[in-house]
């Protein structure tokens, strides 16, 4: 029933002759787009491999969910922080060295973790989990320089009539990597030992930096250089001023990061995975890898059919169908569904993704892109972590299943207040 009904969908919508006549890999034709992208995706697989071995690591030597809540707190605190500056620079100076450097502190935090596991050491011992928190915090740190350097940097890779395809395409490998890094992360923690999986992840930051250096410029940015009544905070403020007068970006970017902070669930999956569906290291990895699978399975209907018309509708839709599958997994014990639902989840949050990183780059000139990216960084940075510190603490005192069916709940309160509030969003069409 199944694959005659996606043969006839294949035919009716034409997929196969987008597909034969490369209109949906116009972006990866491009050399240097091709190794950013390679860079990303092993960049990516590090960062979630580390996220989803620390998370469980963090929950085996303290067993206290709050700890998983401050996690988040502790990277979103640097990122936040550094965000604007690290705008303000990114439109000033070279974008490359800037992606370079900043990978570079990954790399030192995961040679600090990689320390920390050997036994013979006995840190944790001597340390406690310090030194797990300060790799959390240079994370946070480089993730608040890379999101609107890495954003930036893709304007100067490809045309602009490319942006949709290439947005499109950086998504889709995101979440190959995203897929990837937490089910390799669970495997190797869950068959070998802590440090031979922080010593993979040295591992694949070393080979992401290397790629990455093969990336050339192609498109120079004109740079406005400041006056000299013009300081860098004034360029900070006209980088935010852009985005609270665009109905567009603001709604956008609002609605990503009030639905995620209090629809996600992910922060939580340790707990779920070990106490609830009794799956162990290898099974979160499956759970955190799920929404990614959904992404990627969206990304490819994606290219052949960006969401260029009836933008914001579609957004508004899609982030209340990732609320209802929050709603769903909370109150789910079966392991399949959990990760079905988890799947769906992220089948509908990558729509939001490619909508909103279209909206930034067409709407934002050249040389405001890094400070209104970096803006778009403290929203994603405010959901994704702050959204992991609130999970913890509203986990802590109305329980686990109640506080991650609240959170569903609120998003799907947060899509109609923002339909309501912002008209402009919601008739959005980018076509």
């Amino acid at each position: 029933m199944i694959i005659p009904y996606l043969c006839t969908q294949i035919k009716k919508n034409n997929m196969l002759g987008k597909l034969l006549s490369g209109e949906a890999f116009v972006a990866v034709r491009n050399r240097n787009f091709r190794y950013f992208l390679g860079y990303r995706f092993f960049m990516t697989m590090a960062t979630l491999m580390q996220s989803v071995i620390v998370s469980w690591h963090m929950y085996f030597l303290t067993k206290n969910v709050l700890w998983l809540g401050l996690i988040g707190l502790v990277e979103v605190l640097p990122q936040i922080s550094i965000a604007l500056f690290a705008g303000h620079y990114i439109d000033l100076w070279n974008r490359k060295k800037i992606v370079f450097n900043s990978t570079f502190l990954l790399l030192i935090g995961s040679g600090i973790l990689m320390l920390y596991s050997i036994e013979s050491f006995h840190s944790f011992e001597r340390f406690g989990v310090w030194p797990i928190f300060i790799t959390i915090f240079l994370t946070g740190l480089s993730r608040g320089i890379l999101m609107p350097a890495n954003t930036a940097l893709l304007g100067q890779l490809v045309d602009k009539s490319q942006y949709a395809n290439a947005a499109t395409w950086s998504s889709a490998n995101w979440q190959v990597g995203a897929v990837m890094g937490p089910a390799i992360g669970g495997l190797i923690y869950g068959f070998s030992s802590i440090t031979v999986a922080y010593s993979s992840i040295f591992i694949l930051y070393l080979v992401s930096m290397f790629i990455f250096s093969r990336v050339q410029i192609t498109h120079t940015v004109k740079v406005v250089v400041p006056g000299e009544e013009e300081d860098m905070f004034s360029r900070i403020r006209e980088g935010i001023r852009f985005v609270v007068k665009s109905p567009e970006l603001l709604g956008a970017f609002s609605l990503d990061m009030l639905a995620v902070l209090f629809g996600g669930a992910v922060a939580m999956l340790p707990v779920y995975a070990s106490d609830i569906l009794h799956v162990g290291p290898e099974g979160l990895g499956f759970l955190r890898a799920c929404p990614a699978v959904g992404a990627i399975i969206m990304s490819f209907y994606l290219m052949f059919y960006p969401p260029m018309k009836n933008s914001g509708r579609t957004l508004l839709l899609c982030v209340a169908a990732f609320g209802l599958c929050m709603i769903g997994f909370a109150f789910s014990h079966v392991f399949w569904l959990s990760g079905l639902l988890l799947l769906m989840s992220g089948l509908f949050d990558n729509v939001s993704v490619v909508i909103r990183g279209t909206i930034l780059q067409l709407y934002t000139p050249d040389y405001m892109r890094g400070r209104v990216a970096s803006v778009n960084s403290i929203f994603i940075g405010s959901s994704n972590e702050l959204g992991a510190f609130e999970s913890g603490i509203a986990a802590k005192f109305m329980g686990l299943v109640p506080s991650v069916a609240f959170g569903g709940i609120m998003t799907l309160v947060v899509v109609a207040a923002t339909a309501k509030i912002n008209p402009v969003l919601r008739k959005l069409s980018l076509k």
